[in-house]
């Protein structure tokens, strides 16, 4: 494993495998993330991330059956790892502990808006 630590953009896609169980493939992933954050995302980077991910190995891939749909090519489906799940658990505590300190005086303004 190279590393456990985790960017923003491989967190999401971790969160992304994480929703879908074992249904995960690129396209759906880069859909889905599109749909919830409103960025508009690249397929490239999405399987750079993949790859990456596997790479750490935060992700295990599995070759789907070809189908004619997709001109008897193969999907590969993702999942999340034991060491992912525990990269991801690890990113949201962290992102708690920060949020936690924060004073509720810096944003009462921004919640005074709505």
């Amino acid at each position: 494993m190279k590393g456990t630590n985790i960017g923003e953009f491989e967190e999401l896609v971790l969160l992304t495998i994480a929703s879908q169980i074992d249904q995960a493939y690129s396209v759906m992933i880069c859909d889905e993330i599109e749909r919830v954050t409103g960025r508009k995302v690249k397929l490239g980077v999405v399987h750079s991330v993949l790859n990456r991910l596997e790479e750490k190995d935060l992700i295990n891939s599995r070759l789907g059956e070809a189908t004619k749909a997709r001109g008897g090519r193969r999907k590969r489906f993702f999942e999340v790892s034991k060491a992912g799940k525990a990269a991801l658990i690890k990113a949201k505590e962290q992102r708690d502990q920060l949020w936690n300190t924060i004073p509720d005086v810096v944003f009462k303004e921004y919640f005074l808006q709505f």
